[in-house]
């Protein structure tokens, strides 16, 4: 859920596979190196032409925390379930139909019959069980997934088994949120089996080491609409049709229509964006600084820019809770642990950041002023949530009832006379997002801070949050579906994802002196609580009071949500666009007309 740069998106919680970026452009030989030329020859098969900023880092999608790995197991696996983007509806994918006990706690799938593998293998209740207990449930394997298949306050695991050609999951309670889980890829038990039945010389699973990036694409096998074609690191990723693909027999059409996806691999927006304008994609997100460039360009260059409303997105500042020490030595330097942990000095930053220039200067009007970590378009949005507006004044009056104090230059000092001084970072390249940086280094600036913002490597960056934990203040995001509960690990204190108070880093020992307040402990519950009840509305109350107390304590500082936004060729066919499934959700269903 974290989005660092293009996205960590951290352990692409569980919506996350629904909302493709489709993309690319194709060169299979020197003579078809012009992708204009593809788009245009009639004896290549239909394909859909987009592009991706970054390569993926794996094929073993299990072990995925970088978007593009997780996109592309988004194109190759299916799961029990998939959640549609415009109702928020789960509906049947590779089980055709489930049972709820009374009780709620168990829950038994159907698989659709006569299921295949890509390969022309028999996809059963065995593949089922072996991917949740021998890959998600597996301790050996270092997956996101297990955290999001942790119930309740103890944080138990389901327990599956198999029934005939059916599957039990049995929960120690009720848990709202599991048919959305059960959306999650299966993955294939007669490929897969022995890598997790062996180890390598170093005692470590072999599972850990395969489906890489250089795995052969024959030896990557799929359930869903398309199977991997190619592979060519810093180019191109191509996908052609799965001729065993599940939803063939359920419609009786012979999906995908469009038998070809080809993903450019561009690293510069600049550079896909003149791709688009030239012919050679399919289609392209569009980015505020472009437009009104786009827009004008909209009928000479056929296509329709498409916009799905405010994102799922977030966009916050958030400083650095973290109480804790490492061989005794604080992780934060206790007068600005001080500061940040004052909640009256949060909410004066959040009193003096002008989201509203935010979105008229930088976003160009397309977007609006952020107050939850739920989505506007979620049925679990809290709609009386007041947040902060721009007021200066109110910032400065909130940090004097704090103690903090102002000298003849109105620059600010806390109790002891130390200048109010602190690093912002945010990752490298990212356009919105360094221009967020100097804005807030100015807005902060205004009310006597000495903000010093630097952007920095994104792996760098990453290393700080989960390794090292040095870093003060930083400019991210994370993404969202609609369920709250897809954002569990950042709320619950212990969760891998909450930030600005890890409970440990990613390597090393635990934290010494580390501190959860009232507060965190009180959004964890009312997480745990929001999970277990069945009845949406009193779900909905639950998640109000979570975002009710995350706005008073300002532990993020929500920023701009900027509507999203793509620009699709009107021969494209069946397109229904949605903020949470984009353009090609439904990729399966579309068509590519003259």
């Amino acid at each position: 859920m974290l989005a660092l740069g293009s996205l960590n998106s951290l352990r692409k919680l569980v919506y996350q596979w629904l909302k493709f970026v489709f993309a690319v452009l194709l060169l299979i030989s020197m003579a078809a190196c012009n992708p204009s030329t593809l788009l245009a020859n009639p004896d290549a098969p239909p394909q859909l032409v987009d592009v991706i900023l970054s390569d993926p880092k794996t094929f073993n999608f299990v072990l995925a925390t970088d978007e593009t790995s997780s996109l592309v197991g988004g194109m190759l696996l299916d799961g029990l379930t998939t959640q549609n983007p415009n109702t928020g509806e789960i509906e049947p994918a590779l089980a055709e139909s489930w049972e709820i006990s009374e009780d709620n706690l168990e829950i038994v799938y159907t698989l659709r019959p006569n299921l295949k593998w890509s390969d022309g293998t028999p996809l059963t209740a065995e593949d089922v069980v072996f991917t949740y207990n021998q890959l998600y449930l597996n301790p050996e394997i270092p997956t996101g997934m297990r955290d999001i298949l942790r119930i309740g306050q103890s944080g138990a695991l389901p327990e599956v088994t198999k029934i005939d050609e059916r599957v039990k999951f049995t929960i120690p309670e009720p848990f709202a949120p599991f048919l959305g889980v059960t959306g999650a890829a299966i993955y294939p038990a007669h490929v897969l089996r022995e890598t997790v039945e062996q180890k390598d010389r170093d005692g470590k699973l072999k599972f850990l080491s395969t489906w890489t990036v250089d795995t052969p694409p024959e030896k990557i096998v799929s359930n869903g609409a398309y199977k991997l074609a190619n592979y060519t690191t810093a180019q191109r990723v191509i996908f052609t049709e799965n001729p065993y693909y599940w939803k063939k027999r359920v419609v009786d059409e012979d999906l995908p229509y469009i038998k070809r996806i080809v993903w450019e691999i561009v690293e510069s927006t600049d550079t896909f964006l003149s791709q688009f304008r030239s012919g050679s994609l399919n289609a392209v997100e569009v980015y505020p600084e472009y437009f009104s460039l786009l827009k004008k360009e909209e009928n000479k260059g056929n296509f329709e820019i498409y916009n799905g409303g405010p994102d799922y997105s977030t966009s916050y500042l958030t400083f650095n809770l973290n109480m804790g020490k490492r061989n005794g030595k604080p992780i934060v330097d206790p007068v600005k642990s001080r500061w940040f942990n004052n909640v009256k000095f949060r909410q004066a930053v959040a009193y003096a950041l002008n989201r509203e220039r935010m979105v008229k200067n930088i976003y160009r009007g397309l977007g609006q002023p952020q107050q939850s970590f739920v989505a506007v378009q979620s049925p679990f949005y809290n709609p009386n949530l007041t947040g902060y507006s721009y007021n200066p004044e109110k910032a400065k009056q909130l940090l004097k009832e704090a103690g903090f104090k102002y000298n003849q230059k109105s620059q600010l000092f806390d109790a002891q006379g130390n200048r109010v001084k602190f690093r912002l970072n945010t990752n490298t390249g990212n356009k919105i997002r360094e221009a967020i940086g100097n804005q807030v280094e100015e807005d902060l600036e205004a009310i006597g801070m000495d903000v010093n913002f630097r952007t920095i490597n994104f792996n760098v960056l990453v290393g700080r949050l989960r390794g090292s934990l040095d870093w003060e203040a930083i400019i991210l995001g994370f993404t969202g579906g609609n369920e709250p509960n897809s954002g569990a690990n950042v709320w619950l204190p212990d969760g891998n994802s909450h930030i600005f108070n890890i409970a440990s880093p990613a390597e090393g020992k635990p934290l010494e002196g580390r501190t959860v307040t009232d507060w965190e402990q009180e959004i964890g519950r009312l997480f745990i609580e929001g999970a277990r009840e069945l009845d949406e509305e009193k779900r909905k109350a639950i998640y109000a009071e979570a975002q009710q107390i995350v706005s008073e304590k300002v532990p993020f500082i929500y920023l701009v949500n900027p509507y999203f936004m793509e620009a699709i060729r009107n021969n494209i066919e069946g397109v229904e666009f949605s903020a949470l499934g984009g353009g090609f959700w439904n990729l399966e269903e579309l068509k590519i007309t003259e």
